[in-house]
């Protein structure tokens, strides 16, 4: 019954193969027997003759210079890196170093595997449009060889009416680079007291910290820490704890000339070595103006890792990590704004359970309230959330994902009360999308799947991941979801209008 209100758009983003980054490869590192082949290919690179070596490198950037931004640069780099592999590297010519760098690359395209679990936010850049358009931003988990997750995106422009429009994904590919952060001091601490590492070393560290510093500075105070503290038992262990944990925040850039269509956040620390997934973006607004935020999880092949991103433009990130029993497993979701001075998240800590959870002084996510716990045939193996609420003049609308028989996801909606979000005041009964049969088939079945969505002209507009394969859109009138939802006894307004 309530499927009929979600109507497709007939846009849909796939993977494209063709989108492409360069990866610094290696021969050797992924075999059985790990034993680096990496000397004797330079030596074989070295014993090219110039006229050779010119029409190999003169082929590789006929073939590839299109494809890669300052493929020169990226080269070199790569050479920089197994240099001292070489016997006699100062002998190599310049040709003889690119094309080294050559041969310690390889393409890896980004999305070749799978195209998901969208997001969507007003985009910064507002010019050029007609009445009645808005220009958005859709994040897009994208997945390559290995099912290594990254973070993409698209931009696309709503309006008028149910007109979607999504702008050409063309160009060369730009992998974020790593530039100067400036840490939190109380960030450090929460993430110190997460593994329970208090002692007269982290003490002293913490104290002599300013509440904003850079790597210089970090790097200075551990290297004056007093002899008597550091040869102590467990000394060393607590240095290695304090740089690992440090080291869990970070800044990555893109040059200003690039589009938001070329722009790949790539995994950075190991933490995330294996994977970013499932970014939710939400367009947070505070005294201080509005600022991009999301969450996404980091996965290092065992275990996994809420981190957070903040941008004021979509092209400068800051990550950082996420602390306390709120946010222990995936899916959460920051509010839009604070309510009631509160900074709030939507989580699935047990699991199973929609719930939500505030952030403590102490830069700590709590336990979190239960708000929904699997309840109808749809949803009994698990229920999360897709995306960060919207706020409308009703409440908080929450648009959820159950998981049913044969593990298919399909996608719900509640509502939550705006100043009191811990209260649930109504629900859809039964699902707002499910899997068709243009959707159940992919790199994982039966699944429809966002990670957040917004309201344009009264038009719920909800980007969501068919079956990890594609991208669809699809729409919803606002007035009509909130209609159909079911008031909760516990409601005051549900009672006075009994």
């Amino acid at each position: 019954m309530t499927g009929s209100l979600a109507v497709r758009q007939d846009v849909v983003l796939t993977p494209d193969p063709r989108r492409v980054i360069l990866k610094l490869f290696v021969p050797g590192e992924d075999a059985a027997l790990v034993r680096t082949r990496a000397r004797a290919l330079i030596d074989r690179v070295a014993h090219l003759d110039e006229e050779e070596t010119g029409r190999l490198l003169r082929a590789t950037f006929e073939r590839f210079g299109a494809r890669h931004r300052d493929l020169d640069g990226r080269l070199h780099h790569h050479y920089d890196l197994v240099r001292h592999r070489a016997a006699r590297a100062w002998d190599l010519s310049p040709a003889a170093r690119l094309l080294v760098g050559a041969y310690f690359s390889h393409e890896y395209a980004v999305e070749s595997a799978a195209l998901c679990n969208p997001s969507m936010v007003v985009h910064p850049d507002q010019t050029g449009l007609s009445a009645g358009q808005v220009r958005v931003a859709v994040s897009l988990r994208q997945i390559g060889e290995g099912h290594l997750s990254s973070i993409g995106f698209a931009t696309a422009v709503l309006g008028p009416g149910r007109r979607l429009t999504v702008a050409e994904r063309s160009g060369p590919l730009v992998v974020g680079q790593r530039t100067g952060v400036r840490h939190r001091r109380d960030l450090l601490a929460a993430g110190l007291a997460e593994v329970d590492c208090d002692n007269e070393i982290t003490a002293t560290v913490l104290d002599a910290l300013p509440e904003r510093y850079d790597e210089a500075t970090f790097e200075r105070l551990l290297g004056d820490l007093p002899p008597d503290l550091l040869s102590r038992s467990g000394g060393m262990a607590s240095l290695e704890q304090l740089r690992r944990t440090n080291a869990a925040g970070y800044a990555t850039a893109f040059p200003a000339d690039t589009g938001l269509h070329q722009r790949v956040l790539w995994p950075a620390t190991p933490a995330e070595s294996n994977g970013m997934e499932d970014a939710r973006f939400v367009r947070f607004t505070d005294e201080n103006g509005p600022v991009y935020r999301a969450t996404y999880t980091a996965y290092d092949g065992r275990r996994i890792a809420t981190r957070a991103l903040a941008s004021t433009d979509l092209r400068r990130f800051e990550v950082t990590p996420m602390r306390g029993p709120g946010v222990r497993n995936k899916g959460v979701a920051l509010f839009p704004r604070t309510v009631g001075g509160r900074h709030l998240a939507l989580c699935r800590a047990d699991g199973e359970t929609i719930g939500l959870t505030c952030l403590n002084g102490e830069n700590r996510w709590q336990e979190p309230v239960p708000l929904h716990a699997p309840r109808d045939s749809w949803e009994l193996i698990q229920v999360g959330n897709c995306g960060s609420p919207i706020e409308t003049d009703d409440g908080w609308l929450v648009l959820t994902h159950g998981v049913g028989p044969m593990r298919r996801y399909a996608i719900g909606a509640l509502l939550l009360d705006l100043r009191r979000p811990e209260r649930v005041v109504a629900r859809l009964p039964g699902a707002l999308l499910s899997p068709d049969e243009a959707d159940r088939d992919g790199y994982v079945p039966n699944v429809v799947y966002s990670c957040g969505g917004l309201v344009h002209a009264g038009e719920l507009w909800l980007p969501y991941g068919a079956s990890d394969a594609r991208v669809g859109f699809a729409t919803v009138p606002l007035a009509a979801l909130i209609g159909a939802m079911v008031r909760s006894p516990h409601d005051p307004s549900a009672q006075a209008a009994e």
